[in-house]
């Protein structure tokens, strides 16, 4: 039976922030795209000053607009930089997704993937266009070759044990170089000393001559990750790229990855 979130007092995760925040836009959308703080609230069984303040966010976002107290879903789609005097000139608009993995990878100086778990697969969303940072060449298919690569990796630790069984039934731990984990029971083992919310870092393990990191996003019933490789001869850079990488994703979340992985299509 669901239950009303209540004020523990510990203050919520960004990720539960947004978990939350991507409720009230189902609801919005349920509704046929308006509400009042207090329907919504009431819907997405969520305490009425949480909604207010998420509410508040999206606002700001660019993603709801409030008109005297009516709540209205605003499409991704449909947002502007205030040509036509209908948006905020102040406020910029969200970066489609292409744009911001190219920016990401300008600001690491790495190649930057954003990969989505859909359909019970492996699935690139986008890679970065930066010609002094090339993207890994997809020698193995990246659907198949989950476990050997920071992507997948990350998007397997987010699913459901079930899941991953059946993910790794039909595409099963195969040795791609010598660094990879070759044996499903030792790839378990390495999967449940992984934290699941922190970056995941590969060297080697799907490409000879490549490191690379990846961060999940999990949104809703969306699992996601954006990725980064890098030579493997920087590989004392990756570490520290992880955790830009992390800090970077997290603090766009609220406007990015509503389209991404709540709309399931690019902003």
């Amino acid at each position: 039976m669901p239950h009303r979130e209540g004020g523990s007092g510990a203050a919520p995760t960004l990720i539960q922030s947004v978990r939350r925040a991507v409720r009230l836009l189902d609801e919005l959308e349920r509704r046929g795209g308006t509400g009042s703080a207090k329907q919504l609230a009431r819907e997405a069984l969520l305490p009425l000053p949480t909604a207010y303040h998420l509410l508040r966010t999206l606002v700001h976002e660019g993603l709801v607009r409030n008109d005297n107290g009516v709540y209205a879903l605003v499409s991704p789609l449909r947002r502007d930089a205030g040509a036509d005097g209908g948006a905020d000139p102040g406020h910029r608009p969200a970066l489609g997704l292409q744009a911001w993995v190219d920016r990401l990878s300008r600001d690491l100086d790495a190649a930057v993937y954003f990969v989505r778990y859909r359909d019970g697969e492996v699935e690139v969303g986008a890679v970065s266009d930066n010609p002094g940072r090339p993207p890994v060449e997809e020698w193995a298919d990246f659907r198949a070759t989950a476990h050997a690569h920071a992507a997948g990796q990350s998007l397997l630790l987010q699913l459901e044990p079930e899941q991953r069984a059946e993910h790794l039934g039909r595409h099963p731990v195969t040795a791609l170089t010598p660094h990879t984990v070759e044996v499903r029971r030792d790839f378990d083992r390495k999967l449940a000393g992984m934290p699941r919310r922190l970056p995941v870092l590969e060297h080697q393990e799907y490409a000879l001559g490549t490191a690379c990191a990846a961060v999940p996003i999990t949104v809703g019933t969306g699992t996601a990750a954006v990725a980064l490789s890098i030579p493997a001869a920087e590989g004392a850079r990756l570490r520290g790229l992880a955790d830009r990488l992390q800090g970077q994703a997290e603090r766009i979340l609220l406007s990015q990855t509503f389209a991404v992985a709540a709309h399931g299509h690019e902003p």
